[in-house]
């Protein structure tokens, strides 16, 4: 993680109410966040440069176990490509990964002088759901992140390209993509995070924040 002094860290801070944001990407065995496996979990934490703008930290990535009774579609490994069963897939546990996942993130959410840290996903509410599915199936403690709250990039996208799906929204916004890499977790969660930075820092370079520079 970078280090950042002390007025780089409030700076961040303040740039959304002291929510540290962290950008997550899951890939599951369907859309239950109940019932359904967790398979991969990527997450890109970030921070800000000296100019104020929001870039890429670090990058978190693990295949999972799915956990004891869970549910897979075949029609969900098809559509990721992913074989939860391969003999050399190495994974972690369900509990293990996101107990990692957690620490991580409120160790960075305290470097960066923020109170709580809250979820961006491309379609957020899927992803912020089967992060709060495995927190409650695990009774973890701690978990870092807001409990409802998220910030979506389909949505912002759409106001700020006219786009809503990630490869297109990544296109209008000069973000190379590669249609072979999708839908794993690690390249979906990285590509995600330049698209919001690249929103943020655009918003940002238009005057729209500071609201109050002079």
């Amino acid at each position: 993680m970078i280090d950042r002094d002390d007025e780089q860290s409030d700076l961040l801070a303040q740039r959304f109410r002291t929510f540290y944001p962290v950008v997550i990407d899951v890939e599951t065995g369907g859309f239950n966040s109940k019932t359904d496996a967790v398979l991969e979990v990527g997450a890109v934490l970030l921070t800000m440069n000296d100019a104020g703008d929001l870039e890429i930290d670090q990058t978190f990535f693990h295949r999972v176990i799915p956990f004891d009774g869970a549910n897979i579609e075949e029609a969900a490994l098809k559509f990721t490509g992913i074989d939860p069963y391969h003999p050399l897939r190495i994974a972690r546990t369900e509990k293990d990964v996101f107990q990692s996942l957690f620490q991580i993130v409120r160790e960075a959410q305290k470097a960066h002088q923020c109170k709580r840290s809250i979820l961006i996903g491309h379609n957020a509410h899927f992803d912020h759901g089967f992060v709060n599915a495995a927190s409650e199936r695990h009774n973890l403690k701690r978990n870092p992140f807001h409990p409802f709250s998220s910030f979506d990039t389909a949505t912002l996208s759409g106001l700020a390209y006219g786009q809503t799906v990630l490869s297109r929204a990544c296109e209008a916004a000069g973000i190379a993509f590669d249609e072979n890499e999708a839908h794993s977790a690690r390249y979906d969660a990285e590509k995600t995070a330049e698209l919001f930075c690249a929103i943020v820092n655009r918003w940002k370079t238009l005057g729209g924040w500071p609201l109050n520079k002079s």
